[in-house]
């Protein structure tokens, strides 16, 4: 089964907060995966009884990077143009949504954007 392919080119994408204040902007990721699948639901539920969480996709690639491909951190931040603590922070967020989902029975929505 095909789960996706790696990319040629890097995406790179920025996140918006839409906020007005003194913050500083976010640097773009980059992301090397495009996910084929981008939806995730407990078996025998009917969609409609589901709650979401939602997984950005730079917290997929931090998995990915992490988990999948066993890269040590430091490599997998260089990989995605951001530090390595702003890599752990994206991480913990992704790891935290799918254990909710899981425990929880919740669905897992991949947002690309």
């Amino acid at each position: 089964m095909d789960y996706g392919q790696p990319l040629s080119q890097p995406l790179f994408f920025y996140q918006n907060n839409n906020l007005k204040n003194m913050v500083r902007p976010l640097k773009p990721r980059k992301v090397l995966f495009d996910p084929n699948v981008t939806y995730f639901k407990p078996r025998a539920v009917p969609l409609s009884m589901l709650e979401e969480v939602d997984l950005k996709i730079d917290e997929l690639e931090a998995l990915r990077l992490r988990d999948y491909e066993n890269i040590e951190q430091i490599e997998a931040a260089r990989k995605m143009k951001i530090s390595q603590s702003t890599f752990q922070r994206i991480l913990s967020s992704a790891r935290k949504k799918v254990t909710e989902a899981l425990i929880e029975g919740k669905a897992i929505k991949i947002r690309k954007i």
